[in-house]
């Protein structure tokens, strides 16, 4: 079937309404009409070229919420209706050992990406920014009544990859976190590890979200453009969770950990980092990176949300909106997350 959708002609090129072409639904798919696709940094790290040669045109969007159009004639999980959710993968090897472990992110064969990846059938996959999508039914989640739909579209990415760290590094109770930056990552940070019960800190370059940061569950809000911050808060943290796409000095930020402390990062400047071995071993602290979750957690993740009545905070925009939303990501003027009303490109 040919569907509406928003492409990306060439690395660098405004995103231009087009219509693509979606796989027949096999006996283990689902047809899913979308409603809502959030607008997430790596679709235009993507779409710019910066994660290297994409095989363009490039449909982005994998933080996508829908209802089941159609369903394959094996599919028992999902039912026509449904209100459905796709994140950043669309399918996996389902056989190495990290698959069966449900880390489908980390399939040994390589995930199958929403959009710029290659499907088991050597398609080039199309993400959300469009009407209708076919994805497997084994990487559809369920999206529960208790969230607001367009709210619920960035979980699908933010929310997941902030939860994830977490989870696995056991923000809770008792527990110091700080969170680097409050934009379409962080501020899902700081929601998610407030409902888990830990003791929030964001760490931004100003105080100008300082009052966002507070609301959205925040216990302490610092301007890391004061070095005195770094002196304050010195060993302070058992987890920090750095959500920026740009570079920073980890070597600061390390040490703010406390012994046996973590900092995770998880956004993904396109340059490297530099990390002093002595920032380490000198309290025994820990520098790790963490993508998404797999399939199972994604839904933890989502049924979570729902009992915390966790959502993104938003701004609803139609598809021939994208680009100047595009340039207001990269202005950091959004709070904190765009989404399309895919309704927009019927």
């Amino acid at each position: 079937m040919r569907v509406n959708a928003y492409a990306a002609p060439a690395a660098g090129q405004p995103l231009a309404p087009t219509t693509i072409e979606r796989r027949a639904i096999g006996p283990n798919d689902v047809l899913i009409e979308i409603q809502y696709a959030g607008i997430c940094h790596s679709d235009i790290h993507t779409v710019r070229g910066d994660w290297g040669p994409q095989p363009f045109p490039v449909v982005p969007g994998h933080e996508i919420v829908g209802t089941v159009a159609e369903v394959g004639a094996e599919v028992t999980k999902h039912q026509v209706g449904d209100r459905v959710g796709v994140g950043c993968m669309v399918n996996s090897c389902g056989q190495c050992t990290n698959c069966r472990n449900g880390d489908e992110q980390y399939c040994r064969d390589g995930m199958v990406a929403t959009y710029a990846g290659t499907d088991r059938d050597g398609s080039t996959t199309q993400g959300g920014y469009s009407t209708h999508v076919v994805v497997d039914a084994g990487y559809v989640l369920s999206v529960p009544d208790g969230l607001d739909a367009a709210a619920a579209a960035p979980l699908l990415c933010a929310g997941i990859t902030t939860y994830a760290p977490l989870r696995r590094w056991g923000a809770g109770p008792g527990k110091k976190v700080a969170v680097v930056g409050l934009g379409g990552l962080g501020h899902m940070a700081v929601k998610i590890a407030h409902a888990l019960g830990a003791e929030v800190t964001v760490l931004s370059q100003s105080l100008k979200k300082q009052e966002d940061g507070l609301r959205l569950g925040a216990d302490h809000y610092y301007a890391t453009s004061d070095a005195g911050t770094f002196d304050e808060l010195a060993d302070r943290f058992d987890l920090i969770v750095n959500t920026v796409s740009a570079g920073i000095d980890l070597n600061a930020y390390l040490g703010l950990l406390a012994v046996d402390g973590t900092l995770v990062n998880v956004g993904a400047p396109a340059e490297p980092l530099s990390v002093h071995v002595m920032s380490l071993i000198g309290g025994r602290r820990s520098f790790a990176g963490s993508m998404i979750g797999g399939i199972a957690l994604t839904q933890e993740m989502l049924d979570f949300c729902a009992e915390h009545d966790i959502g993104a905070e938003i701004e609803v925009i139609s598809a021939d909106q994208v680009n100047e939303a595009y340039e207001r990501v990269l202005a950091s003027d959004v709070r904190y997350r765009f989404v399309i009303d895919t309704a927009t490109l019927a």
